[in-house]
């Protein structure tokens, strides 16, 4: 199982997301890099940052990948099918997770529950999810040849309103992360912790591995 810190960032005042961004930077980074299905077997260079505040979790994903496209603008729309960066995280042992998906321009698709079904969460809770993409917010059509770009995410605790999160620090969330591309021209889904299912698919709480808030 893999295992990831995150750090606790002490900030003297409100930072804005581009100035988190800058912060990010200098965080440990860990690999996606696992391939669980033979089929899709293309591996973009993914790599994720996480740490946490007084308030919030912030990620920041660093891709490079061949074939890149970024459709979706509107919230809850499926970002899964451009180029797309996942968090899925069950903050306690009670079968509840919340999955975040942002396509390279940072549409959000947000759900919750306890499996796939029935989990499209109100869009106003997105809106409290402070984005930024550093390819824009304005829809790309595919395009092939490297393609380099960041998305960094600052998830406020309320936006996890099945439970009361005060603070992260000392506390262990389950979690995955991934990278996918369902209708790319070389689909792919990628993991930071494998899944051992005979077809593609995230919704798999048990395969989840640990973050530990430090």
């Amino acid at each position: 199982m893999r295992i990831a810190e995150a750090r606790k960032l002490e900030l003297k005042e409100f930072l804005s997301i581009e100035e988190l961004s800058v912060l990010m930077d200098k965080e440990q980074r860990f690999s996606i890099e696992t391939i669980n299905w033979k089929e899709f077997n293309y591996k973009p260079d993914v790599k994720f940052s996480i740490a946490h505040n007084d308030n919030e979790i912030v990620l920041k994903y660093y891709v490079k990948e061949n074939y890149f496209k970024a459709e979706y603008t509107e919230s809850n729309q499926n970002v899964y099918e451009d180029s797309c960066v996942e968090f899925f995280v069950s903050p306690e042992k009670d079968g509840l997770y919340y999955n975040f998906e942002f396509n390279g321009i940072g549409t959000c698709l947000m759900g919750s529950g306890t499996g796939r079904e029935n989990r499209r969460t109100d869009v106003e809770m997105i809106s409290k999810i402070r984005i930024v993409a550093s390819a824009g917010n304005k829809p790309i059509p595919e395009r092939h040849g490297e393609f380099k770009w960041t998305l960094m995410a600052a998830i406020p605790f309320e936006v996890f309103f099945h439970h009361k999160i005060r603070n992260a620090k000392g506390k262990t969330f389950r979690a995955n992360f991934y990278k996918c591309g369902d209708k790319l021209s070389v689909p792919h889904y990628v993991t930071w912790n494998p899944v051992e299912t005979k077809k593609p698919d995230f919704h798999q709480p048990e395969y989840f591995g640990e973050i530990r808030f430090i």
